[in-house]
């Protein structure tokens, strides 16, 4: 809000009055005469700025005793005009009638264009002059004398006008700012210090950290609960590093073996039922195991390509696919099962004629 001041510019705070008195006297026997003069100048104060100047200035002569006065007139400074009997204005220590002092001098009024006379007041703010009853908002009219006011593109208005229409507002509550106020910005966006609050648990969020989403804004917590990724396990939001399993979040702690939990971020793993296993245990828990070891037929680790034989429901390792009779191994080659033993052609030859001859005996 702006300020202004008043008054009457140029012309000076009081008015002189000068009589300048020429006394002649004769002096002495011999006939000589001496001259004194004097010069008097009175000032006195006038709230009007302005003189009465009623007898102009005079002589005063005195001869023989006989007082004779001679009138000598004040002019204009600019018109030249007597000012005898009239009100006049001093600038510059130079008299002026009204009408050429407020021609010359005086301010248009920047409401009306009239010139703003000796008799106004000139209120003025800036370079811009008004009369005191043309001093009024530009919009609703209301004198502005004695109150503050705001300037816009040359044009003044009072307080509640200047607001509703040019004053920034808050993107909260739409409520202007008014002085003293304090405001909260980010980007191009601007709050009242009570309206700048989360936009889910309405907290005030002040100068705490907040994360702004397309028009909201959220402070931490919040935005942690509804946008932050949070581990399909724990629930809990993750922060920091983390791994992905059929395109879903873990913590590294959280990712472990279904059975033994033992922890599988960087480790191979296979999963059953989309659930995921350390080598060793989806070995034991689901691999098929050796007719001959009863081991799992795993690969190095429990994974891999390990080579087997399969027969019917039975299978082994290759290393434990041999005769049992002769501990050939019988991968690749014909064999035949003997009361649930792998028994290669001639062991299982010998041991037919064996049978026989024990027969026949």
């Amino acid at each position: 809000m702006a300020s202004m001041v008043g008054g009457m510019p140029g012309a000076e705070s009081r008015v002189k009055k000068v009589k300048k008195v020429t006394k002649s006297s004769k002096l002495g026997g011999d006939g000589s005469t001496e001259v004194v003069t004097t010069e008097t100048t009175t000032t006195s104060s006038s709230s009007s700025h302005l003189s009465q100047h009623e007898n102009g200035l005079s002589s005063f002569d005195q001869k023989g005793g006989t007082d004779n006065f001679v009138e000598e007139k004040m002019f204009c400074h600019h018109c030249d005009d007597s000012l005898a009997g009239h009100r006049y204005v001093l600038r510059d220590d130079h008299p002026y009638c009204i009408k050429c002092y407020e021609s010359v001098f005086a301010n248009n009024c920047d409401e009306c264009s009239k010139i703003i006379g000796i008799d106004s007041k000139d209120l003025s703010y800036k370079e811009k002059h008004w009369h005191e009853a043309c001093f009024v908002c530009t919009k609703c009219r209301t004198s502005l004398v004695d109150k503050q006011f705001g300037s816009k593109a040359d044009r003044i208005y009072c307080g509640s006008c200047y607001d509703s229409q040019f004053a920034t507002r808050c993107d909260g509550c739409g409520d202007v700012f008014r002085a003293g106020m304090k405001k909260m910005e980010y980007k191009t966006r601007q709050w009242h210090e009570k309206c700048f609050t989360c936009c889910t648990c309405n907290n005030a969020i002040g100068t705490k950290s907040f994360i702004p989403k397309e028009h909201d804004i959220y402070c931490a917590k919040c935005y942690e609960d509804k946008f932050a990724t949070k581990c399909i396990k724990c629930n809990k939001v993750i922060t920091q590093g983390g791994v992905t399993y059929r395109n879903e979040p873990w913590h590294r702690e959280c990712f472990t073996c279904t059975h033994c939990e033992k922890s599988l971020a960087g480790q191979r793993f296979t999963s059953r039922d989309d659930q995921p296993y350390c080598a060793d245990c989806f070995g034991e828990l689901f691999s098929k195991r050796c007719t001959a070891c009863a081991k799992p037929i795993t690969g190095k680790g429990g994974l891999g390509s390990t080579k087997f034989v399969a027969f019917e429901t039975l299978a082994w390792h290759n290393e434990c696919f041999f005769c049992a009779h002769c501990n050939e191994s019988m991968v690749g080659k014909g064999f035949i099962q003997d009361e649930g033993n792998i028994v290669c052609p001639e062991c299982a030859k010998k041991k037919m004629i064996a049978e026989m001859d024990a027969q026949n005996e």
